[in-house]
């Protein structure tokens, strides 16, 4: 538990609007640990890999996002749940190849839980304040579909361990992974605090 890993990229906006200091910071402070990172410009075949890495991936944000709509009394623009993803997918290929994204691996005890409470919901108009999004974006779903394209929430975050682990591996090759120790762990993770006196 106290090695789990999670995936963290930092989109185009979030580049552009110089919110990579912001972002790291709040996942250092909570006492996680970086042990990757790297900035490139994506390509959009490397995005639609990310998204689809789960084959279930393109049904079920289709029925989501269905279900959004219709929870919000619109009229979704397709009730066909892989129409509607191909939709979603082409913005978010766009998106994300539009500039330099930051993809960072943080390590940590319930990682994954921790990163996706720090960030906030997808849309950024509903996530609560001192999240990342609820602070920093002020996108929502409803303005992202008036544009026809993808909201834009700054950071993209593992949400489950699974698929962490297969994000991580498309990201990052074993080699960008280092392990190494920092003090701040025997404070997190040492039952007896042992060395602090010594």
């Amino acid at each position: 538990m106290k090695k789990e890993k999670t995936l963290v990229v930092i989109k185009p906006d979030g580049v552009q609007r110089t919110l990579v200091g912001e972002v790291i910071k709040r996942l250092e402070r909570v006492g996680l640990k970086l042990v990757g990172m790297k900035m490139f410009v994506p390509t959009a075949e490397h995005v639609e890999k990310h998204y689809t890495l789960d084959p279930n991936w393109r049904r079920v944000t289709g029925e989501k996002t269905i279900k959004g709509y219709q929870d919000k009394g619109l009229t979704p623009p397709s009730m066909d749940p892989l129409e509607i993803t191909g939709i979603i997918l082409n913005n978010l290929k766009k998106y994300l190849s539009a500039g330099p994204v930051v993809a960072m691996v943080w390590e940590g005890a319930h990682s994954v839980k921790i990163v996706r409470k720090l960030v906030g919901g997808t849309e950024p108009l509903s996530s609560d304040v001192g999240t990342i999004r609820g602070d920093f974006v002020l996108d929502s779903y409803q303005m992202s579909d008036i544009d026809g394209r993808a909201v834009r929430n700054v950071v993209h975050a593992s949400g489950s361990v699974d698929e962490a682990n297969m994000e991580i591996k498309h990201w990052f090759s074993d080699n960008e992974i280092i392990d190494y120790r920092l003090i701040q762990e025997a404070m997190l993770y040492d039952v007896n605090l042992d060395g602090i006196l010594e």
